[in-house]
């Protein structure tokens, strides 16, 4: 069993514009009510969270309330006619036009042929709002057609000016073109399909041929998701148009061994990753063949049992940074201080999570309880194996598992804008590496009554490093999904391109760090072998990028990997070191 996600799934380039300008807008406005003409986006779960963040939509200016001063009002994607742009400057309002670049060159072209006593025939929807606004630029002299029999009803024409809806299909609109060519010999045409239309729209075609099963995710209100799916019937591939994962769970997949997934250009990845998730779980849990190697490892990714034994890793990485005898307890307390703090502040943290779903949400919901008393146990594990080891690393522990659970906690009174320590920017990446680096790098000297020395704060150094590339890495993944929802990790709050630079400043030192390290006397020489986990997930951050069709809990796994990676290199050194410090 296989599925293949579609390269081209997802926001196009003038939705994801649209979506950022309002998004970076809302971040800056506070908790000031801004309008978008129409939904921004056709996508219902979008729009909602956009309303979430009060983004509201509104259908005309008569919605709006008067008396509010300062209002913003997002022309989006689609565009508005002249006359509805003179109708929100009259009332007042600051516009922000968030219109694609790609629809305002057909609204240049028409304004430009329609002053030249063109008549301008528009290929495309009659009810879509692009379309509606497109006709604006025509000033009456535009007319809409959706068909080749559209064509032969037409009156005499003189002058012909033929555009099209960016998200025409392309088949449609080259068999009305044969139409108009036919009928009017001297019309000038222009191609104004966006090329990521015509590549979706390639893309599921090969797709549907190729696949024995096709699902196109997206708004039910979305014109080129409906497209999309009606092209892929036409291939003769069954066929599900769906808006969420939900909506799959009455679909019988089983009989489709390889299923194709594209998905609308208003679709948000996380609603395809939902979906992809979904698939994937599904077909796993039906196909006993699956390699059994695959299925645990997707498991433990899924349950953090994998993010629990990475960190047991690093703390045997530590304690051979730090020349310390290997002590399976304190590897133990890491571990499972990682799963209980990472499963109790999701389920903490839960409405957030829910709204935006994820590859944990399915198996959270099902196994609430056994979730949540199995990290309560660890937690507890964790904190009598500290109380074994001595006062002080139990009180080092106490203290990080009570600011871990605290993390979610609104501890400031409503109308604060950081009632919560995960309400302040970029706070996930820094609290989560500085915990991790505490217990599995701290904790061990001091239970065995040894003082901080140089290896401890390269052992830190090392721990806290790794986690935050990898937190900041998987964040970047996430960005669009945290924006909507208004998380400020770093990624949100310095953007990609700063987030990439201060990524590439971490892994420089981090490499001159456990470069320097031994030569300085400072570690065992096992920091060296420590650098090949470092260089790994380097190559995860110059190819996360550019690997489409990867879902959630694959991604995440190979990010995880690195901490897998430094525990078997240190296991490697000891091996060849003989049990001796070098």
């Amino acid at each position: 069993m296989s599925i293949k996600l579609a390269e081209t799934a997802g926001f196009c380039m003038g939705v994801r514009r649209a979506v950022d300008m309002v998004l970076d807008l809302a971040q800056h406005k506070g908790l000031k009510t801004i309008y978008t003409y129409g939904p921004l986006i056709h996508n219902p779960q979008t729009v909602e969270l956009l309303k979430s963040r009060g983004i509201i939509p509104v259908s005309g200016l008569e919605e709006i309330p008067p008396g509010e001063a300062g209002l913003t009002i997002i022309i989006r994607a689609h565009g508005i006619s002249p006359q509805e742009r003179k109708g929100i400057k009259e009332k007042g309002l600051q516009i922000i036009d968030a219109t694609c670049p790609k629809v305002g060159r057909v609204q240049a072209i028409i304004k430009k042929h329609a002053a030249r006593d063109f008549t301008i025939l528009i290929i495309g929807d009659a009810q879509h709002p692009e379309v509606n606004g497109l006709l604006g630029y025509a000033y009456g002299k535009g007319l809409v057609i959706n068909h080749p029999a559209d064509v032969r009803q037409l009156p005499p024409l003189d002058k012909v000016c033929v555009v099209a809806q960016t998200t025409q299909s392309v088949d449609e609109y080259q068999h009305i073109v044969a139409e108009i060519r036919q009928r009017f010999p001297g019309a000038v045409i222009f191609d104004t399909i966006c090329d990521s239309t015509e590549k979706r729209q390639m893309e599921v075609k090969s797709l549907a041929e190729a696949m024995d099963a096709m699902i196109i995710v997206g708004g039910k209100n979305s014109a080129n998701t409906q497209r999309l799916a009606a092209l892929s019937a036409l291939q003769g591939a069954p066929t599900f148009h769906v808006e969420t994962a939900n909506e799959l769970i009455a679909e019988n997949l089983q009989p489709f061994k390889n299923i194709g997934v594209s998905a609308g250009a208003s679709t948000p990845n996380w609603i395809i990753d939902g979906v992809v998730d979904n698939v994937t779980t599904r077909q796993t849990e039906q196909a006993p063949k699956v390699k059994l190697f695959l299925k645990s490892w997707i498991w433990m990714v899924r349950t953090d049992i994998y993010s629990a034994r990475g960190a047991g890793c690093l703390a045997v990485a530590s304690m051979l940074l730090q020349s310390l005898a290997i002590e399976p307890l304190y590897v133990l307390i890491t571990a499972l201080y990682v799963y209980a703090m990472h499963t109790l502040n999701r389920f903490l943290n839960r409405q957030t999570g829910s709204i935006i779903g994820s590859f944990r949400e399915d198996s959270y919901r099902r196994h609430e309880k056994t979730y949540i008393r199995t990290a309560v146990a660890s937690l507890m594990v964790a904190l009598g194996a500290g109380f074994l080891s001595g006062p002080v690393p139990f009180l080092l522990l106490l203290a990080m598992s009570t600011l871990g659970i605290l993390y979610n906690a609104k501890l400031l009174p409503a109308g604060c804008r950081f009632r919560s320590v995960k309400d302040l920017p970029g706070s996930k990446n820094v609290s989560m590496a500085f915990a991790w680096a505490a217990i599995a790098a701290v904790l061990p000297p001091l239970a065995g009554d040894l003082a901080m020395t140089a290896a401890t704060g390269v052992s830190f150094a090392f721990i806290f490093g790794i986690v935050f590339i990898r937190s900041a890495l998987s964040d970047v993944l996430d960005i669009q999904s945290d924006k909507l929802i208004g998380r400020e990790t770093i990624p949100v709050l310095i953007g990609k391109t700063n987030t990439q630079n201060l990524l590439h400043l971490a892994f420089l030192l981090l490499l001159l760090l456990l470069s320097a390290a031994f030569p300085l006397r400072w570690t065992t020489s096992v920091s060296f072998f420590l650098l090949p986990a470092i260089i790994y997930l380097w190559i995860c951050f110059q190819d996360y990028d550019r690997r489409p069709g990867l879902i959630g809990v694959v991604m995440e796994g190979i990010l995880e990997t690195a901490y897998i990676i430094a525990g078997l290199s240190a296991g490697v050194w000891l091996l060849i070191s003989r049990g001796t410090w070098a």
